[in-house]
This record gives C-alpha cells, sequence and structure tokens, in this order.
C-alpha cells in the first residue's frame, strides 16, 4: 500500500452565495478537510496530487489522464442546492479507468434521490419511516391522510440541506406551507416521512467486501429546548453561533444493549449494500414509537473530517486517522465485485493520434467530441 500515486479531486466550484464565518460547511472548511487528507496520505507514504475541480470537466479528464494516478481519492461534492454532479464525476473516473474511492456512481446517484433510496429499501424489506411520500405539488398534501407530525424536507440535499424548526409539521396547512417554501427555495420535490420519536444512532461503516460496522454513535437532543425539534438539521450540523449547535451533541461510543446494537448494525450494513455502497459511509438510524430501528437515510462517502463523524466512530475502534484513509485506499483497489478497470473515455491525444491512422483505439473505447 505504500508508494501509491493518489489524486486528491474535489469541488473548488462556489456557490457565489456569502459564507458566514460560523458556517463549519463553507469553502475554507472544506479547503481545510483537502489539506488534511493530502498530508496524512504523504505521512503513509503517498505521492498526492491534488486536483481542484471547477466547471471545466473536459480540463479535468485531460489533467487526470496526463497525472494517470493509482487510484483517485474522491472528495468531491456538490456545492449547489440540486446539481447531484457527484455520481457523474465518480462515473469520469471510472470511465477514465481508475481506482475510486468509496462508492460507485450509481450508489452515489441513489443516496442523493432520498426517496429513490427509501423505495429500494422498502422493497427489500427493510424498515422506513411510515408516510414515506415524494410530494411534487402543494395540492399533493391533500391526497393522503398522514399520520403526523410528519418531517418535511428537501428531496435532493444531503447534510442537513433543508432541515430547520420549521421542518416537523402536525398539520396540513403547517406541511403545505414548507412544501411551497421547498418546491420555491430549492426547485425540487419535498419528501415527506412520519416523524419517528425515539434514539437516532449514527452507523459507521468501513471496508471492501469485509464491511466492518463502527462503535455506534448516538446523538442526543435532550437538551434542545421544546421549540426546537430534535432533528439534525443544518444549524445543527454546522452552525456554530445556534442554539442547535450548541446543544445537540453526539455520544460515541452509545450505550446501546448488546441485541438492539447488534440489530441496528446487520440493519445498516444491509441498506449500505442495498444501494451499492463500498469502501465507507455512514447510515442513520432512527427508533420508532415500537422502538424498532428504521432506517431515515444512507450516506455514501460521508464527511472525513478529523474527530468528527466517522472519524469520530473509528477512533472509538481504535482505528486512528492515518489507518482510516488507508483502509479506505484499500477498498478502493480491493473494488466492488463484477467492477472492471475498463477505460472507455480515450486520452485527447490518443484519440488525435488514432484519426491520423498512427494508432489502433482500444476496444470499446468512445472519445469526445470536442
Amino acid at each position: 500500500m505504500k508508494g501509491l500515486h493518489v489524486a486528491l479531486i474535489y469541488n473548488a466550484l462556489e456557490s457565489g452565495l456569502p459564507e458566514a464565518p460560523e458556517d463549519r460547511s463553507g469553502t475554507a472548511d472544506l479547503r481545510r478537510t483537502i489539506r488534511l487528507i493530502a498530508r496524512t496520505l504523504r505521512r503513509l507514504g503517498h505521492r498526492v496530487t491534488v486536483v481542484p475541480i471547477g466547471s471545466d470537466f473536459l480540463g479535468f479528464q485531460r489533467k487526470l489522464r496526463r497525472l494517470h494516478p493509482d487510484v483517485v481519492f474522491n472528495q468531491y461534492d456538490d456545492v449547489v442546492h440540486g446539481a447531484l454532479y457527484e455520481m457523474h464525476v465518480a462515473a469520469i473516473v471510472r470511465m477514465l479507468g481508475f481506482p475510486m474511492t468509496g462508492s460507485p456512481s450509481l450508489a452515489l446517484g441513489l443516496s442523493r434521490y432520498k426517496y429513490m433510496t427509501m423505495s429500494l429499501l422498502a422493497g427489500a424489506g427493510l424498515p422506513v419511516p411510515p408516510d414515506t411520500v415524494l410530494l411534487e405539488t402543494v395540492s399533493a398534501v391533500n391526497a393522503h391522510r398522514w399520520q403526523f407530525p410528519i418531517l418535511v424536507q428537501a428531496s435532493q440535499e444531503h447534510a442537513g440541506v433543508g432541515l430547520d424548526r420549521d421542518s416537523v409539521v402536525y398539520t396540513k396547512k403547517a406541511m403545505r406551507e414548507k412544501v411551497r417554501y421547498i418546491l420555491q427555495h430549492y426547485r425540487q420535490p419535498a419528501l415527506a416521512q412520519h416523524f419517528l420519536p425515539g434514539r437516532e444512532f449514527n452507523v459507521g461503516l468501513v471496508g471492501g467486501h469485509r464491511l466492518r460496522v463502527l462503535p455506534l454513535a448516538e446523538v442526543d437532543y435532550s437538551q434542545l429546548p421544546p421549540n426546537i425539534p430534535p432533528i439534525m438539521s443544518y444549524a445543527a450540523k454546522w452552525l456554530e453561533n445556534t442554539e442547535e449547535y450548541q446543544k445537540t451533541s453526539v455520544i460515541c461510543p452509545a450505550s446501546v444493549e448488546p441485541a438492539l446494537a447488534e440489530e441496528i448494525g446487520r440493519l445498516a450494513v444491509r441498506a449500505f449494500r442495498a444501494v451499492g455502497g463500498w469502501g465507507y459511509g455512514r447510515v442513520d438510524i432512527r427508533l420508532d414509537e415500537g422502538g424498532r430501528p428504521c432506517v431515515l437515510e444512507v450516506n455514501c462517502n460521508p464527511c472525513l473530517d478529523e474527530g468528527m463523524g466517522l472519524a469520530r466512530s473509528a477512533e472509538r475502534a481504535g482505528i486512528s486517522y492515518p489507518q482510516l484513509l488507508q483502509i479506505i485506499l484499500k477498498a478502493a483497489l480491493e473494488r466492488p465485485s463484477f467492477d472492471m478497470d475498463l477505460s472507455l473515455i480515450a486520452a485527447p491525444e490518443l484519440s488525435a493520434q488514432a484519426e491520423q491512422g498512427n494508432h489502433r483505439p482500444p476496444v470499446g473505447a468512445v472519445y469526445s467530441q470536442s
């Protein structure tokens, strides 16, 4: 595993919106995380080339071809609401024929379309919250008999985007107002689900064919006042100056009876595998009124900040931050079953040679028209 050439890719495109200094999801924190990952990988003996991606995807393709890394460490994350380019970037990397850390394109796409994920999990026999409905119009609220309270959120966002104090509703009127806001502000359908009242757990997963369940982390909402719903909203995740952030904590390892912990772990693995997750991930699970676990969300390629989230759970399992990155690299080289390193996008210089008759293109190569 030593001496690999790693191309560390991330989204350098900015949203264009002003960033608050207390927002931990901003550009400054992203670049700090990228520097940390690069520095850690170099200390492990790898050669790292950081490759920021802007709006020039053809230029990105050419640069990656020129670098010809042993593996691409994928940290690309959308910054524009509803962009959904994460799956496309992952597809480009694999079409170029390079091994890539984390989940493949299809898994990234499925996990961003929350309703699609919920439908897939339910079809596979996994428990999801009742009243899981995709709402594409405000009037659609009236066509269903709801079991309030209902959690309403943007259907194609992640990292808490679109979740706030008004996301848990108790009447159809409030629900219509929230759906209208999501349709207008995020320009995407709203996802409605029965709000589960039980304990909430984050389940970290690492590895390739042998997936390891990390110690459970429990989200503690007990210090929140009654006017703030116990949900992992955007403010609770990222905005340091808010009451949500300051009064929401994570307990890891969680205190859970062994039988329940085992059930939650098995459910997380099944959900992650169902969407095609690979390498590392996090599955959010909440207990219903009867204490039964239900899947809230499958997170492929979750945040890799040191001391937080997945890295924190790994530390509780005795896995240091450098070891965690090494495990993720190893899983990338291991690759999912039936995956192929088949380059379908030829380098521009190769295309030019082929057109001049000096080179026979590889079987299955597809050349860019630009």
